[in-house]
């Protein structure tokens, strides 16, 4: 028998069923909302009018937030240069390297969170999307992890820049910041996001593009917020 806790009727109760709020108001139901005793991270999810089938209405990108995520990425970059090396560790990467890095990746080490790589590497990372890729982390020119510019590259995604993709759904999921992020902090964080999302609106998409926004703490509700906001 499945008993729903005490926390989460008190959760449920905060949130009207089917209700998209503005984003000030949905933002301050994720802040009421009872939750565990670590800092929350506050979760996106855009549903998009896209069909996903269509190759050509792919939309994956990053943005940096304008606050953060409230997390440190652990970044590794690859490059053969050795200044640039020894540049992309002082910007705060845990590891660097080129053929070396691929081969440890390549043996399953996949201990990081996002993957820069200079263009003269893409040869050999290539060859590690079978390792990479089901993890969403094969860097990509679009997403601005394949870059020569590998050392600012490294600190803007350790700063909070994110990666994005629709998944099959249509949908785009992402970290937004944390709940002890100050209310118009976090709405500011949802607008950069959600207008880097809509930069990329395929030219093919019809109607719509940004057809559903709800925002939902690590283990709170999920609120349905304006797709204007």
């Amino acid at each position: 028998m499945v008993t729903t806790g005490k926390r989460a009727i008190a959760n449920g109760k905060l949130v009207s069923l089917g209700k998209v709020y503005g984003l000030e108001e949905g933002i301050k139901l994720l802040k009421l909302a009872k939750g565990p005793k670590f800092d929350e991270t506050v979760n996106i999810a855009v549903n998009l009018g896209i069909d996903t089938k269509k190759t050509e209405q792919t939309v994956r990108g990053a943005v940096s937030l304008p606050h953060g995520t409230g997390r440190v990425l652990r970044v590794i970059a690859f490059v053969k240069d050795p200044a640039k090396q020894e540049a992309a560790r002082k910007a705060g990467a845990v590891e660097v390297g080129s053929d070396e890095l691929v081969k440890k990746v390549g043996d399953g080490w996949t201990e990081f969170d996002v993957a820069i790589a200079a263009p003269d590497m893409m040869g050999a990372v290539g060859k590690l999307g079978k390792v990479l890729g089901p993890q969403g982390k094969m860097p990509t020119p679009k997403s601005g992890t394949v870059t020569a510019d590998v050392e600012k590259a490294v600190r803007e995604f350790r700063a909070g820049k994110i990666e994005f993709r629709a998944d099959a759904a249509g949908t785009v999921h992402a970290p937004v910041g944390k709940k002890s992020f100050d209310e118009a902090n976090l709405a500011e964080n949802v607008r950069a996001f959600l207008g880097a999302v809509n930069a990329l609106r395929p030219a093919s998409a019809k109607g719509q593009f940004i057809q559903k926004v709800s925002l939902a703490n690590t283990m709170g509700p999920g609120v349905l917020v304006e797709p204007a906001a």
